[in-house]
């Protein structure tokens, strides 16, 4: 046996060095789906290559197994380069490439496309693929956790993925896959925000993700801060792939191959085992969730597409009520706080949606339908005890759904570009809500049962001009929205959103641009279909309004296409205005943070203004010689008014500078190590209001402390930094791939100081004490509360 064990290694390693992969695809113009015949594909630093044929198709055989940057090339047509394309012997690299015509006339002028630049939005676009994803040091395959190695995006050092982009809240970022808005990529998702301790999507069916942080293209709607552009791979064409994952947390399968001549599928299915890790370290509740995606291509005939998405979660969530063997005081009180105050919730989310992609000689129409939907339910017992209905402190179920509908037409000139286009949506909002502990210290109970239907529509055109040959690019753009959800919201001319941008080639490879642009998004639908007592849609009388953001951004941009380098610095200058702010408590959504449960459920007037500003630096190095890693510098200031304070106010996502630097380096025989470190400054939180808080009326309603909103976000935490390593080792063999990883979060146990908690001070029972100067009031105490625990992941990949 040890003999056995011993000859492993030079077993794998045998195979490594006879197995041969194979690269095969297609090349072809993405204006009219036509081949590039005799287009030249190799791969870089090595002698291999191909010429594709009159179909557009290639081949590239004898391929060592390993990580390699890939170029397709042709007179008349600008380069393109696929970067660290994953070759095995298991199966064939399936790889096109989509070549678009060059309309420069000077031969001095050199526009490279190592790092492509979008013409809609020629700045403030990030770019990962699928294997910068999966590697990624402390990501653990999580898209969410993967693009905070970007600039202009922080993140918090508790275990949710709330994604903040230039000081803009969560819930103002937009997700599309394969063009279709999917509203919700993350488990236990916040309702009216965003975020959620696990993404929803699969990294083995991603094949790249552009993050647009500004100067959006006008074909997107309805966000300020970003755009998720996400494209998933196109399943196998030749014969059926598996893939399983096994992690610290759950179980993944990935499934692709060919239904038909025409037609290919990919799929995956996640199961999590995430509730026995939770048991077994003793934490105070247990999460389960399960995922599945699927996508199907059907190649109608050499001009027609039809694209079939699927994505959905399935998430529960209860308390954990075992009281582990050994616990500290500190300990005692933390798992206690959260027992009394976490709601048991359960939730489940899907989008379905079709695309149809029809082309022309100079151009293609898209149809874009789809529907989706959140279901939200969470319930809350006093102490638990859900025996009585007397206990009830609220119970809460609503449903969002969306039918969609664009249609978009892309016509390409010679050096320009003109698309225009008009969406649908209609939407319904089912909401049952019993709550008494909301209004602590009154009277009032909400207890309503509603549905509310709305409408939303909307137009836009847009247009891009090379001129100069190729030196400068002008694009413009403008859109129209409106919705019945208010009165000012149902005209569109109140919501005209404008845009502009230019970029200039200085010189080869170096650009300076700029945009400007107005940008408008509705409120969460908490907000929407929020009734009274009486039924009525208290916001809809407010004339409550869409979000208005108006938005700077300058840059430059130098490439270095032979070293496959890039460094880019921007200021950023974002303006809000008709942003909700609550009326109970007087200060803006912005600042209410993000966190399990709902925001924006009360009434709502559109009156608080905000802005965000700062400075961005990129510096970026993809794979070459081995060796990759990027580097971001941001300093951001995020600003608030509140109707109840004078003046600007630090927001919630106020974080001042964010810096991230992550690093990796891959070694012989298929090992590699990456890490990553961030710091980021601390952001402000709201301090207790003891006297309130204490009162016996309010506690046993709520069991956790009350805002004191007249001094919003007036502490700020200290700053947070964290490193995080991957250690991965690939064995390629003939007919399957082995790949095992170790991936540790916060190596060196970083303790993230929080917002401290509020509890009552107990006796040796366990019992509540009274105020023994007022009976009316508890003893309460703050305790320090931290984030933050080294949490080590091994993982196992076999593909077959």
């Amino acid at each position: 046996m040890k003999k056995s064990l011993l000859l492993f290694p030079f077993f794998c390693i045998a195979f490594q060095l006879f197995s041969q992969g194979v690269i095969r695809g297609r090349v072809f113009n993405p204006v009219n789906n036509e081949p590039v015949p005799f287009a030249n594909v190799s791969v870089l630093e090595t002698q291999l290559g191909a010429i594709t044929d009159e179909s557009g198709t290639y081949q590239i055989s004898n391929i060592p197994p390993g990580l390699y940057n890939v170029r397709a090339s042709f007179v008349g047509f600008k380069s393109q380069t696929q970067y660290e394309i994953q070759v095995t012997q298991a199966r064939p690299v399936q790889l096109d490439f989509e070549l678009q015509e060059d309309a420069s006339e000077l031969g001095e002028v050199v526009v490279s496309s190592e790092f492509s630049r979008s013409e809609e939005t020629p700045l403030s676009v990030r770019k990962l693929n699928a294997n910068e994803i999966e590697r990624y040091p402390g990501g653990n395959r999580d898209i969410s956790r993967v693009i905070q190695a970007l600039p202009g995006v922080a993140s918090t050092p508790s275990f949710r993925n709330d994604i903040l982009i230039r000081g803009g809240a969560p819930n103002e970022n937009k997700f599309f896959i394969d063009e279709i808005e999917v509203p919700v990529i993350n488990h236990f998702a916040t309702q009216g925000s965003s975020g959620g301790p696990v993404g929803i999507l699969n990294v083995n069916l991603i094949k790249n993700v552009d993050l647009i942080t500004g100067g959006f293209p006008a074909n997107r709607m309805d966000a300020l801060s970003s755009f998720f552009e996400i494209s998933l791979k196109e399943g196998r064409r030749d014969k059926m792939f598996t893939q399983l994952t096994v992690g610290a947390s759950e179980l993944t399968l990935s499934n692709e191959g060919p239904l038909s001549k025409k037609t290919s599928y990919i799929f995956s299915a996640r199961r999590s085992y995430l509730q026995g890790l939770f048991r077994l370290i003793g934490l105070p509740f247990l999460p389960t969730f399960n995922d599945f995606q699927f996508k199907t291509v059907t190649k109608i005939n050499k001009k027609t597409e039809l694209t079939f998405l699927g994505v959905g979660a399935i998430d529960k969530f209860k308390l954990n009520f075992d009281v582990p063997d050994e616990e500290n005081e500190e300990e005692r009180e933390n798992r206690l706080y959260l027992l009394g105050v976490l709601p048991i919730q359960e939730q489940w989310n899907y989008t379905t949606g079709v695309k149809l992609k029809r082309f022309g000689d100079n151009g293609f129409w898209t149809f874009v339908l789809s529907r989706n939907m959140l279901n939200n339910r969470s319930f809350k017992y006093a102490n638990n005890d859900d025996s009585s209905l007397e206990n009830l402190l609220f119970d809460y179920t609503s449903q969002e759904s969306e039918n969609k509908f664009r249609a978009e037409n892309s016509i390409f000139g010679s050096g320009y570009t003109l698309k225009y286009g008009v969406n649908y949506e209609y939407s319904r909002y089912f909401i049952d809500n019993f709550d008494r502990a909301t209004l602590a210290g009154q009277s009032q109970v909400i207890d309503i049962n509603s549905i509310s239907n709305f409408n939303l529509y909307g137009a836009f055109v847009s247009a891009s001009k090379y001129l100069k040959g190729e030196r400068l690019l002008l694009t413009g753009g403008v859109r129209m929205d409106g919705a019945d959800f208010g009165q000012s919201a149902r005209n569109p001319l109140n919501q005209i959103s404008p845009r502009f941008s230019i970029s200039y080639q200085l010189r080869p490879n170096l650009f300076a641009t700029a945009n400007a642009g107005i940008y408008y998004q509705k409120p969460p639908y908490t907000v929407l279909g929020f009734r009274n007592n009486e039924g009525e849609l208290v916001n809809q009388t407010n004339d409550v309004q869409f979000i208005r953001n108006a938005q700077l951004i300058a840059g430059l941009e130098w490439q270095v296409p032979d070293k496959n380098r890039r460094f880019t610095a921007e200021a950023f200058y974002k303006n809000y205005s008709n942003y909700p702010s609550s009326i109970r408590n007087g200060i803006a959504l912005a600042n209410l943070g993000a966190d399990f449960g709902v925001i924006g459920n009360e009434p709502v007037l559109s009156n608080a203004e905000g802005r965000a500003f700062g400075l961005e630096f990129l510096a970026q190095q993809r794979l070459l010689n081995d060796f990759y890693g990027i580097a971001s510098l941001t300093l951001v200031r995020s600003e608030f008014t509140n109707p109840n304070t004078a003046g600007f106010v630090p927001s919630s996502w106020d974080n001042r500078f964010i810096v991230s630097l992550t690093a990796g380096k891959r070694f012989g025989k298929n090992w590699e190590i990456g890490a990553r470190w961030r710091f980021l400054g601390g952001t402000p939180y709201t301090p207790f209001d003891l006297e309130e808080s204490s009162l016996i009326s309010n506690w046993d309603l709520r069991n956790q402390g009350i805002l004191d909103f007249s001094r919003i976000n007036a502490v700020r935490l200290p700053a947070f930094h964290q490193l995080d390593l991957r250690l991965d080792k690939k064995y390629y063999f003939k007919n399957w791939n082995l790949n095992w990883y170790v991936d540790i979060q916060n190596a060196y146990n970083f303790q993230a100081l929080q917002a401290p908690l509020l509890v009552p001070v107990r006796d040796d029972s366990g019992a509540l004490r009274v105020n023994p100067n007022d009976p009316s009031r508890y003893l309460l105490r703050e305790i320090e509360n931290t984030a933050g625990s080294i949490l080590p992941t091994l993982g196992l990949i076999i593909e077959f």
